[in-house]
């Protein structure tokens, strides 16, 4: 629908001609998310390590594949100007990238995989709004979107992930600090925390009956979610229709949490 003939509710999630950043976009929710936001409106740089999916995904929403390890320091710190030169100067920031290192016991996690998942989950979103930040300033407005988990918020019993759930947690706390900081140039920082939702990690979970019985039990709502259940709310936060929000963590978790 041509914009100027969208309903006025509807236009204030329309992104037309601004330049977004997904990482994490090779597959699962990185991908939906990068999809969703092209179906916005938006020109979008998909950046991960597996160059041809990215490419491939380019080719489907014309958007532009930026291969990076966000494991590498110098290799994060390229990514903004790479995306600038090409694209524009970019005014969302989707922080959807990130890993368990280990699945070990808090007790036995190596300082190696501990090192990996801060840097991945933490460090690099940080980097990367750092990097954004001035373009946002000069364009007067801006949104930045991190991904994390109900991992951040309550323990999972059963699967232990403490180093993961330190840096999810994190990026809860580094949201309200940038959205206070950021505020005063109409930039806004906001966190999205999904609950369990069917995606390549997480797909034995839902194919093995007594894990896939566990979570109904535990998820209040009667849904097997995926990706696309996320990312509503992640395009909420990246547009108009969200303008007065900002400095929060939004649970979309079926009701985990609410137990």
């Amino acid at each position: 629908m041509d914009s100027d003939r969208m309903p006025a509710a509807l236009r204030r999630f329309d992104l037309t001609g601004r330049v977004a950043i997904v990482t994490g976009a090779s597959s699962g929710l990185g991908e939906t998310l990068a999809e969703t936001l092209s179906a916005a409106g938006a020109r979008v740089a998909l950046v991960a390590r597996r160059y041809d999916r990215l490419a491939k995904l380019a080719d489907r929403i014309d958007g532009l594949a930026v291969e990076a390890d966000l494991l590498d320091a110098a290799v994060v710190d390229a990514v903004v100007p790479q995306v600038a030169d090409r694209l524009g100067p970019p005014e969302i920031l989707i922080n959807a990238a990130g890993t368990i290192f280990s699945h070990e016991r808090a007790e036995d996690e190596t300082l190696d995989a501990i090192r990996q998942t801060t840097d991945l989950n933490l460090i690099a979103p940080f980097r990367l709004a750092q990097a954004v930040f001035p373009h946002m300033v000069a364009a007067g407005r801006g949104a930045v979107v991190n991904v994390s988990s109900i991992s951040g918020r309550v323990g999972v019993p059963g699967i232990p992930q403490a180093s993961y759930a330190a840096t999810k947690l994190g990026l809860s706390g580094l949201t309200a600090e940038l959205a206070v900081q950021w505020a005063r140039h109409h930039i806004r920082v906001n966190t999205v925390a999904p609950g369990f939702f069917r995606s390549e990690i997480t797909d034995s979970l839902y194919d093995e009956e007594r894990s896939a019985a566990w979570l109904r039990r535990n998820t209040p709502l009667p849904l097997e979610a995926g990706p696309e259940d996320i990312a509503g709310a992640v395009l909420w936060l990246c547009g108009d229709a969200a303008r007065y929000v900002t400095g929060q963590t939004i649970v979309v978790d079926g009701g985990w949490t609410a137990r």
